[in-house]
């Protein structure tokens, strides 16, 4: 997919299959123009908070900075994406320390419902990350995480564990894993034919003459 394909071109396809909705939210932005991110998706439950420790909560987690956030970093496989939703964007959900130990795992990046902080740090990694832009308030005493591996959704796209996540400078994508074979299939199949549209157009050959020819634009 990486070498082959882009984002555009499958979510062209997914929308064929009647799959109209995959395209994260657009505020969604690579760190880095160049970066490219694709592998399955990792789902991170955040919620706000109001302080580090809670003594009168009532939850497992209210005497938890952080909330499970180690536990759902450590949880990393090699080739998944931690995708981070489910609260108000006021802080950071990544930073140069997660960046480090991510690249440990061998994971395939981050896409954030939010900020990241440390930017130069993070740019340095040369790891794919996706989110609002840096920003440097703290997660800590701020919010949590409350769940990972689990189905969430972001402005109304479902991200369930194990779905393909695929992004670049134009967004990010989500391919629901029941589909993922046709969708990538068919994208290839496209992709062909796109070259053949583009070496026509070149030589000549009007859009609408294409069009009629090859039956895609």
């Amino acid at each position: 997919m990486r070498a082959k394909l882009f984002p555009a071109l499958v979510g062209d396809i997914l929308d064929t299959m009647g799959h109209l909705h995959q395209f994260l939210k657009p505020e969604i932005r690579p760190l880095k123009p160049e970066h490219v991110i694709v592998g399955r998706a990792m789902p991170v439950l955040e919620a706000n908070a109001f302080g580090s420790r809670e003594p009168d909560g009532r939850g497992p987690l209210s005497e938890r900075p952080f909330g499970l956030l180690f536990e759902a970093l450590d949880d990393l496989k090699a080739g998944e994406v931690y995708v981070a939703t489910g609260c108000a964007p006021r802080f950071a959900l990544w930073g140069g320390l997660m960046t480090t130990r991510a690249m440990h795992l061998k994971a395939a990046g981050a896409v954030l419902d939010g900020y990241w902080r440390d930017t130069p740090e993070v740019a340095a990694s040369g790891l794919p990350v996706f989110g609002f832009g840096g920003y440097a308030q703290d997660q800590g005493p701020r919010g949590k995480v409350v769940d990972w591996r689990v189905p969430v959704e972001i402005a109304g796209v479902r991200v369930a564990p194990g779905d393909i996540v695929f992004g670049d400078l134009d967004g990010v994508l989500v391919i629901p894993r029941a589909v993922e074979q046709e969708a990538i299939r068919r994208a290839l199949e496209k992709s062909e034919t796109e070259n053949k549209v583009r070496d026509a157009i070149q030589a000549g050959m009007s859009t609408m003459e294409a069009f009629r020819t090859f039956g895609v634009m």
